[in-house]
């Protein structure tokens, strides 16, 4: 053969061997994903799922590993150290309760055929959780630093999350803060508030807010009556505690400056006659979440049948704080006594007109909320009619938005027999919201402009100062609900939950369920979390603990309902406490108070409703004594503190 001929037939068949080769198929390249928390708290139990895929993502079924883990792991079989698992037919193995005692949490999986694969997922000790929300309260209140806090509240809990600082701040910010912003219920809020803000600057604008003084001023003739007048308004809009807050602060603070009472003291009552009222409302937008989370617990004792809104109403007498929260708010203002720095703060604003400290940081700007300096006569309707609007804006958007949800899921044909408050339980608050702030701010544009107080660019020029004004606000009640979403991602409620519940007797479960409820929800900042961590738990916990001791059925079902009641007003408990918790932050925006201010002169007030609650209402209800006795007891408690440890307030002359 020729050398020409001879290197043809090597092409050919380095070719051929090329080609067989490509029809073999390669052996299937195997990947374990692991799904999982994404932190796992040493000593506590973990679940974990495993999953073998090959390199087209689908499963590989019927395989066989043994597990090699770093440190010790156990779960109800013992050491998992080298135990041998098995895949199902559809490739996944789940493990539960797994119990990490030592390790960072890495292992690997040796497969039947010898393949090793390595995982991890991140061990970390139990109290790390507890690192963000602790911090970003003593910054705030050390530093009077609230942003600052909360960013670091933030930062700390995405490096646990992460594992460094670098990827810490990719955490933060896409993992955590994105995901608050493209909430729909929060999204909708933050234009609510912005909104609000804006609407209130054309209504100051336009002198409606001056037209509204001028006319309640005639039966509001000093601080008290003032005080009162706002306490009474925050009662009446007990439909919700959001539309509760921005309205009565924004409407009332006009009013209680010119009375000279301290925006310490107006936004401790706008604070105070929101959530406790709206947690015992038997109509609001709070109770459709409350009994939801109730009627879920039912499920898991096997108690479907019971009505879960009828355990809520009979549960409210229980409530204790909300109750005498309310009862200190009037007996503060009607007695015109003070203590603590409540009273310096009044004090102040009675002897120099001075609302706000010398100090003070408003959250809430008065740019674009001042009157129009030629309104000619001052109307109160162009104040009044918004807020109209808006409050029926939002009954109204409420009843649709419930109305549309129960048609989608029972149809018209059952519709006829829903009772109003099921209605309203099914409505989306933060759309209603939303919808009735849209309609006040056209009613208040058109007012402005109709009667020819302003021009329509003046108007809108006022309308988008107001907004602008609510800015910090919005970044701050932002941050809050990240720190929220950092504690849920590193199981806070875990660790607290169980810390609380390991050796407990029935009689003491409803005092112990308000302090964990009251603690959880000062350290994450949303009473509404708190709510939803502690229902499941709860009310098990009192059916077993109840059954266990052999109590009588009525006692059993007195701890059962205090338990419940438990829950719900220790979470707003706790949230009058929190710097970092939403309604407050709101709060002090509304009032235009220095938000570190605002808590450090209502958690004295705050800790004495507690107290009393506790004292006279979880702990005699864990005994079987009725609330219908204990609460008036506590409320006149509650008055004779006033009386004793107040101190009198006079009137500016």
């Amino acid at each position: 053969l020729s050398l020409l001929s001879l290197r043809s037939i090597v092409a050919f068949i380095l070719l051929l061997g090329i080609l067989l080769l490509g029809a073999v198929p390669a052996l299937a390249e195997i990947r374990l994903e692991v799904d999982a928390e994404r932190q796992w708290l040493r000593g506590k139990s973990n679940d974990v799922t495993l999953s073998l895929l090959d390199e087209h993502a689908r499963p590989v079924a019927q395989r066989t590993a043994v597990i090699s883990v770093e440190g010790r792991w156990t779960d109800a079989g013992g050491d998992l150290q080298g135990r041998e698992l098995k895949f199902g037919a559809d490739g996944v193995l789940r493990l539960e309760g797994v119990v990490v005692h030592s390790g960072s949490g890495a292992f690997s999986l040796q497969l039947d055929d010898g393949t090793t694969l390595q995982a991890s997922t991140r061990a970390i000790h139990p109290m790390w959780p507890l690192l963000p929300a602790l911090l970003s309260i003593a910054i705030a209140l050390a530093l009077r630093q609230v942003l600052l806090a909360l960013t670091l509240g933030v930062f700390s809990g995405a490096w646990i999350l992460g594992g460094g600082p670098l990827v810490a701040f990719r955490i933060a910010f896409e993992d955590i803060v994105a995901t608050t912003l493209t909430d729909p219920f929060r999204a909708a809020i933050l234009l609510f508030t912005a909104a609000l803000g804006g609407m209130v600057a054309v209504m100051a604008r336009a002198g409606g807010t001056r037209g509204l003084v001028d006319m309640v001023r005639h039966w509001i003739r000093d601080a008290r009556s003032a005080q009162f007048a706002t306490a009474v308004l925050g009662l009446m809009i007990f439909f919700d505690d959001y539309s509760n807050t921005l309205l009565v602060g924004n409407t009332m603070r006009p009013v209680t400056d010119r009375m000279r009472v301290s925006r310490e003291k107006l936004s401790y009552i706008v604070d105070s006659t929101a959530a406790p009222v709206a947690t015992v409302a038997w109509l609001s937008t709070w109770v459709g979440y409350q009994v939801g989370l109730i009627s879920d617990g039912l499920k898991v004792v096997g108690q479907e049948g019971v009505s879960a809104y009828a355990t809520f109403m009979s549960s409210v007498v229980y409530s204790g704080y909300s109750w005498l929260a309310m009862v200190l708010v009037f007996a503060l203002v009607l007695m015109r006594r003070d203590f603590g720095p409540m009273y310096r703060a009044e004090v102040r604003a009675r002897e120099t007109g001075k609302v706000l400290a010398d100090n003070a940081r408003p959250l809430q700007d008065d740019v674009g909320l001042q009157d129009n300096h030629d309104p000619g006569v001052y109307r109160a309707s162009l104040a009044v009619l918004p807020v109209l609007a808006v409050l029926a804006g939002t009954i109204a958007a409420l009843w649709y938005s419930g109305r549309q949800a129960l048609l989608s899921s029972i149809g018209p044909a059952g519709l006829a027999e829903v009772p109003l408050r099921d209605v309203f339980a099914e409505a989306n608050p933060a759309t209603s919201l939303l919808l009735a702030v849209t309609a006040g701010s056209i009613v208040a544009v058109l007012l402005a402009v109709g009667t020819r107080t302003l021009k329509l660019s003046d108007t809108m020029d006022s309308w988008v100062d107001g907004a602008k004004a609510m800015v910090p606000a919005l970044i701050i009640l932002i941050l809050a609900w990240s720190i929220g979403d950092v504690c849920e991602l590193l199981r806070t409620a875990d660790v607290v939950v169980g810390a609380a519940t390991g050796n407990l007797s029935a009689q003491f479960v409803p005092t112990i369920t308000f302090l964990i409820a009251g603690f959880l929800a000062f350290s994450t900042g949303t009473s509404w979390g708190a709510m939803a961590i502690l229902m499941p738990i709860v009310i098990p916990l009192s059916f077993e603990l109840s059954a266990a001791a052999g109590l009588s059925d009525a006692h059993a079902q007195m701890i059962f309902l205090a338990s419940i009641a438990s829950v719900l007003s220790g979470s707003v408990f706790g949230d009058h406490c929190s710097p970092i918790s939403d309604t407050t932050i709101m709060s002090s925006m509304a009032s235009g108070a220095d938000h570190i201010d605002h808590v450090r002169t209502q958690l004295p007030y705050a800790l004495v409703a507690g107290v009393v609650a506790i004292l006279l209402g979880t702990l005699p209800a864990g005994f079987g004594i009725s609330p219908w006795l204990t609460l008036p007891i506590g409320a006149v408690t509650i008055v004779l503190l006033v009386r004793f440890v107040g101190r009198p307030i006079g009137e500016y002359p």
